[in-house]
C-alpha cells in the first residue's frame, strides 16, 4: 500500500469576472432591433398594398 497516492497536487483555479451589459442598454438594443424588424415589415406591406395589389 502506497502511503500517499495522490501526492501533493497544486491546482490553480482560474477566476473570471464577466461584465454583463446593464439592463437598460440590453433593453434599448433589443428594442431597436425589433423596431427595425417592424418598420421593414410595414414597408413591405405598404409596397404590396400600394403597388402590387392594384395590378390585379
Amino acid at each position: 500500500m502506497e502511503p500517499n497516492t495522490t501526492k501533493d497536487r497544486s491546482v490553480e483555479v482560474e477566476h473570471r469576472e464577466v461584465q454583463h451589459k446593464s439592463d437598460s442598454s440590453l433593453v434599448a438594443s433589443t428594442f431597436i432591433k425589433y423596431a427595425a424588424y417592424v418598420i421593414i415589415i410595414f414597408g413591405i406591406l405598404f409596397f404590396l398594398v400600394r403597388y402590387v395589389f392594384p395590378m390585379f
